[in-house]
C-alpha cells in the first residue's frame, strides 16, 4: 500500500508541476493530514489548497510589481511622521492609499522644500498601488529625461513611450532640481501629455508652480504642462524644516553637549585630586 501511495504522490507532483501549481505541490500532504485530522471533506481540502496557491501567486506578483517599479528604497506610511508635518492631511493620504485615484486617472502632486517627506509619501503610496495590483514605475525626472533623449537618438523612443503608456501610475520624482534642455523639456511634456486622462501621474517638486518655467524654459510649455497635471489633481504641501537638516542640527547639539561635559569633567579632575590629598 505504501508503494502505491508513494507512486501516487510522485505522479501528483509531476502533474502539478506540469500544471504550474507549485504551492499545491508543496502543501498537498500537509493540508491532507490536517483535513483528515479535522474530518474535513474533499471539497474543503481542495478549497484550502487552491486558496494557498492563489495567495502565493498574489504575493509573488506583488513582489514582481515592486521590483519593476524600481523604487530607490521602500517606504511605508506607517514610518512617516505626520506629527512633524501638520500641513500634510493624514486623512487625505489614507484615502489616496486606497488607490481609487488611479482608477479615476487622477494625479497627485507633492509640493514642498527638500527633505520634507515628499519622496517618502510618493514611494509609500506607489508601493501600496503595487500591492493592489497596479503597474507602477518610479523615475527621477532627470533620469527619465536622459532616457528619453537617448531613446530618441537611438530611434527606440516609440518603444519607451509604449512601455510608459502601459503603466497605471507613473511617478516623477524631484521635478525642478535640474533645468531641462529644450529637447528634454519637450520630451517630458510629451510623456505628461500622453498620460493625460490615461495614466495617473505622481509628481514631487520643490518648486512653486510660478517657477516651473525655470525647468521647462518656456511659458507656453509650462502652462500646457500644468494644465494637464493639475486637472483632476490632489495637491499636497509638505511645509516645514528638512528632516535631514533637523537631524544634522540635533547631532551637532548632542556633540557640543558631550564636548562640554567632557571639558567640565577634565577641569574638575585636578581639583578633586587636590582635594583628596589635603584630606
Amino acid at each position: 500500500m505504501k508503494k502505491l501511495e508513494s507512486k501516487s504522490v510522485v505522479l501528483l507532483r509531476h502533474h502539478l508541476k506540469a500544471l504550474r501549481l507549485p504551492t499545491i505541490g508543496q502543501e498537498c500532504e500537509k493540508v491532507a493530514a490536517r483535513c483528515a485530522a479535522d474530518n474535513h471533506d474533499h471539497l474543503t481540502y481542495l478549497l484550502e489548497l487552491t486558496e494557498a496557491e492563489l495567495l502565493e501567486r498574489e504575493r509573488k506578483a506583488a513582489e514582481r510589481r515592486l521590483k519593476a517599479a524600481r523604487f530607490p528604497v521602500l517606504k511605508s506610511l506607517e514610518s512617516f511622521d505626520f506629527t512633524a508635518r501638520p500641513s500634510v492631511n493624514k486623512v487625505m493620504i489614507t484615502e489616496l492609499a486606497r488607490c481609487e485615484f488611479i482608477d479615476r486617472r487622477e494625479n497627485v502632486l507633492f509640493v514642498g522644500n527638500p527633505g520634507t517627506g515628499k519622496t517618502h509619501l510618493g514611494i509609500a503610496l506607489s508601493a501600496a498601488a503595487c500591492a493592489k495590483g497596479y503597474r507602477v514605475r518610479f523615475y527621477r525626472v532627470t533620469e527619465l529625461v536622459t532616457q528619453l533623449i537617448e531613446a530618441r537618438d537611438e530611434h527606440v523612443l516609440l518603444g519607451l513611450r509604449g512601455r510608459l503608456a502601459k503603466l497605471d501610475l507613473l511617478v516623477l520624482d524631484e521635478f525642478g532640481y535640474v533645468p531641462a534642455s529644450k529637447t528634454g523639456a519637450e520630451l517630458l511634456f510629451d510623456v505628461i501629455s500622453t498620460a493625460y486622462e490615461r495614466t495617473s501621474l505622481m509628481v514631487t517638486t520643490n518648486l512653486p508652480f510660478d517657477h516651473w518655467t525655470e525647468v521647462l524654459g518656456s511659458e507656453r510649455l509650462t502652462g500646457a504642462t500644468l494644465d494637464r497635471l493639475t486637472h483632476r489633481c490632489h495637491i499636497i504641501e509638505t511645509r516645514g524644516e528638512s528632516y535631514r537638516l533637523r537631524d544634522a542640527k540635533a547631532r551637532i547639539t548632542r556633540g557640543a553637549g558631550e564636548g562640554r561635559a567632557e571639558g567640565t569633567s577634565s577641569a574638575l579632575e585636578p581639583a578633586l585630586e587636590g582635594g583628596g590629598g589635603s584630606r
